[in-house]
């Protein structure tokens, strides 16, 4: 699959900085809008093994970009393995990963693996080019 196998039909906007948004009419939203028309139940979505569950882009080092499908079981399996087993997380831990949520590494250990494991997670934000001197400063 490539690039021009996928439409977007649909654009969900979190408002959270003062300051215009261009929003595309019949296709984009607002969040808040959207959370006003549902409700906690939410039903599981069945789908086959090689599903498309997102697709990632980078320049690389040619400055091109090419993106990559990562499809649902394989990594799915992968981000929830590699959170339980490697990070060696146990019930009842929190967990915290400092890694871009836009990387890969954010992807599947910020997001993925810990709620695959059912994991208490930090999601820290911050910029990532401005320097906070005691920002990972360790209380204990």
């Amino acid at each position: 699959m490539g690039k021009d196998d996928f439409t977007v039909e649909s654009v969900v906007v979190y408002k959270r900085l003062a300051g215009e948004c261009p929003m595309v009419d019949g296709r984009d939203t607002w969040w808040h809008d959207e959370m006003d028309k549902v409700t906690a139940d939410c039903d599981c979505e069945w789908v086959e093994s090689e599903h498309p569950l997102f697709m990632l882009y980078t320049s690389g080092s040619t400055g091109k970009p090419k993106g990559i499908v990562h499809t649902t079981a394989g990594y799915m399996l992968g981000a929830w393995s590699t959170f339980k087993y490697t990070f060696d997380y146990k019930p009842g831990e929190v967990y915290w990963c400092t890694a871009d949520i836009g990387w890969i590494t954010g992807h599947s250990y910020i997001v993925y693996g810990p709620l695959l494991e059912r994991a208490t997670t930090v999601m820290f934000e911050v910029r990532v080019f401005y320097v906070l001197s005691d920002c990972f400063v360790c209380p204990y």
